[in-house]
């Protein structure tokens, strides 16, 4: 068994070989799937997830991740999101490799809110708007410039201006400017894509401001209490997840629904119904489009799977 270490899953998992892959996977069955979640002994916002699913007679993958929001605060910081994620063959149940967790997790969240924009985005976007400076932040950008190369500012907000300023520094991507923004509703009404990737449990994103043809990519608010959107932004858009399985856990759609604003009928469609054609992305240039990203084992399998098969080609 071989343990993939996170240096190697960031260069093994590239954004546009594994965006792809995801599209590919979201064409067949979705994988068995299973997951828990324990809450911190002594109390807190710790927990500790794991999340198992299964391809029948191909592969299993099971992710232990611990999620501890306070560790971006730590100096030096550390990821929020640790552990590792261990692959099985389908077949004999025999482990085939085991990864980081947090490289691999940030590797798939990415990639799956960067599918979504294909299928969502305006194909002339120009500006990205990206609200969080944290861990996931410089792959989210990553990404939504792999499957939107039209995008030629990002701008980066954080409620700690130094991360956002830190972050912009950092960042280099061919002909693209990168930048930090103090200023997030003169930012919002800029920005063609707005990616979010926060602990926020008050709404960033203000529908009134928003752009037509706006997408809006909500990647946090993984709670019910939790939320990045106002129900504004989710009136005035048409809402598509990656998956249905685990979405009334996300405050982006479960406070809405409870105040009786939206139902889950309203969801257009999924990854799945996106990636094999029976349901439409983006209708017209003026629509504004929310992708929610709830993620899943289904989605560590399918990176876990490309990350297998990457191993072989370069063993």
């Amino acid at each position: 068994m071989k343990f993939v270490d996170a240096d190697m899953v960031h260069r093994l998992l590239d954004y546009p070989g594994l965006v792809e892959a995801l599209r590919v996977a979201h064409k067949g069955t979705s994988p068995k799937s299973d997951a828990s979640v324990m809450d911190e002994p002594a109390g807190g916002d710790n927990k500790f997830v794991s999340l198992v699913a299964w391809a029948a007679q191909a592969v299993i993958a099971v992710k232990l991740v611990g999620v501890f929001p306070s560790n971006l605060a730590l100096e030096p910081p550390q990821p929020s999101v640790q552990g590792l994620v261990a692959v099985f063959d389908g077949k004999t149940g025999a482990p085939v490799l085991a990864a980081d967790g947090a490289a691999l997790t940030f590797r798939k969240t990415a990639a799956d809110s960067a599918l979504g924009a294909s299928f969502l985005a305006r194909e002339d976007a120009d500006v990205l708007l990206v609200i969080g400076a944290g861990g996931l932040a410089p792959h989210v950008i990553l990404a939504h410039t792999s499957v939107r190369p039209s995008i030629k500012r990002v701008l980066i907000w954080n409620r700690t201006p130094a991360r956002a300023e830190a972050l912009a520094r950092e960042m280099q991507i061919a002909g693209v400017s990168i930048s930090a923004v103090h200023d997030l509703e003169a930012a919002l009404p800029e920005a063609d894509v707005i990616s979010c990737v926060t602990m926020s449990t008050a709404p960033l994103v203000k529908g009134a401001l928003l752009k037509k043809g706006a997408h809006v990519d909500l990647i946090g608010a993984y709670l019910p209490t939790m939320r990045e959107a106002d129900d504004e932004t989710i009136q005035r858009a048409r809402v598509f997840v990656d998956t249905r399985v685990g979405m009334e856990g996300a405050g982006d759609l479960f406070q809405p629904v409870e105040r009786g604003l939206f139902a889950w009928t309203d969801i257009q469609a999924d990854h799945f119904e996106l990636c094999t054609g029976t349901k439409t992305g983006r209708k017209d240039q003026s629509e504004i489009t929310v992708f929610k990203n709830v993620g899943g084992g289904h989605l560590d399998l399918f990176t876990a799977r490309y990350l297998r098969d990457g191993l072989q080609q370069v063993a």
